[in-house]
């Protein structure tokens, strides 16, 4: 089964840390929406597997997006392929741009899943991060989406910030675990140069944290949501039992999904294709651009997504998918990390420990192979 992702690319305002496409002219909304549905309906075969199992809106800030245009994409989708057995659908909302009101009208259109942009529960930090709504918003958005009877809630929180650790990073965990949701989405700072906190940065007004202080942070929000009951199924995800989120994992999996809108990224096991990054250009021919795979690229994906989630790879699927010689590479390269504990090699499973997820990134790339 395949998931949809349709990303809504506008913002009111930048986020201090968000590297993401996206647009303040909120008056080219219904120009992009429109010029979705076209892309739909040119993208219609591009998926071997029609049966949707997720729907995802991600943006951006979906949340700007009225809920009759988000219906009329879904009912477009159910014109052109199978949806009679969706799971999870799930839109991303912002705590300061939504009210009962639109909750309900989500909650019409079939969303089961809210994830909430909050970052941090503190007043000081979110006005550095340039947030629009402050912790009190934030506390009372999930609260009315909880009474309104959503039971499948994500909220995200940002570690790592200067300044910000410490008592202000264990006071909003502690929140987020108090609010009872089923699913929270912990991501570490990245400074990237295009970002505010990026040009602050070469400015010398403002800075990363030490390693060090990364992983006491990383070990601090791990343990706390992990003592709480979640699940710490992949580098920056902690669920509930049974609440992982499927369109999401489906990525992690080497599943197939379908991309709409500027920037979206789609992939069918054989091909990958993106919509630029240009809200003109998307409207004006919907100009893409797109990459075969090659085998050693399929291959260095599979690693790449498989050692993200708790359960890693299995070795005699590696051998199977991808021959001997490669299976012979991996275990080689591997090695020096499973001495060091950075990796396990548990009969043919191969994973990364959870308290070593914070440094995933580098063992994983040691691990690619060339052609």
């Amino acid at each position: 089964m395949s998931g949809v992702y349709y990303h809504i690319p506008f913002c009111k305002s930048t986020c201090a840390y968000c590297d993401f496409f996206k647009s303040a002219d909120l008056s080219r909304m219904d120009q992009v929406v429109e010029a979705m549905h076209r892309e739909l309906d040119s993208r219609k075969d591009y998926l071997s597997d029609r049966s949707v199992r997720t729907i995802y809106f991600g943006g951006g800030t979906p949340s700007l997006c009225r809920p009759v245009l988000l219906e009329g994409l879904v009912n477009h989708l159910r014109e052109l392929f199978d949806c009679d057995d969706v799971q999870e659908f799930t839109v991303e909302v912002n705590p300061d741009d939504v009210d009962a009101a639109y909750l309900s009208e989500l909650r019409r259109i079939g969303v089961n899943r809210l994830s909430i942009g909050i970052q941090s529960f503190c007043d000081d930090e979110l006005k550095l991060m340039n947030r629009r709504h402050n912790g009190t918003q934030a506390i009372e958005v999930v609260k009315l989406a909880q009474s309104m009877g959503f039971d499948n809630i994500t909220i995200d929180l940002i570690f790592g910030v200067s300044d910000f650790g410490g008592d202000y990073l264990r006071d909003s965990v502690q929140k987020a675990i108090e609010l009872g949701v089923q699913h929270i989405s912990a991501y570490h700072l990245t400074i990237e140069p295009n970002t505010l906190f990026g040009k602050r940065t070469s400015k010398g007004e403002f800075s990363a944290v030490a390693d060090s202080v990364s992983s006491q942070e990383y070990r601090m929000v791990h343990d706390a949501l992990t003592g709480a009951g979640f699940e710490h199924y992949e580098v920056s995800n902690y669920a509930l039992p049974g609440f992982r989120a499927k369109h999401n994992s489906a990525y992690w999996s080497g599943d197939q999904y379908l991309g709409i809108g500027p920037s979206a990224h789609s992939f069918n096991g054989e091909n990958r294709h993106w919509a630029v990054s240009s809200i003109s250009k998307y409207v004006n021919d919907l100009a893409s651009e797109e990459e075969l795979l090659s085998e050693v690229d399929n291959y260095n994906e599979y690693i790449m997504t498989s050692l993200r989630i708790k359960e890693g790879l299995d070795i005699d699927n590696v051998r199977e998918r991808y021959g001997v010689s490669r299976v012979e590479q991996l275990v080689k390269d591997a090695q020096r990390y499973i001495d060091s504990g950075s990796l396990v090699l548990d009969g043919s499973r191969l994973y990364i420990p959870e308290e070593n997820f914070l440094i995933s990134d580098a063992v994983i790339s040691d691990l690619f192979q060339v052609e």
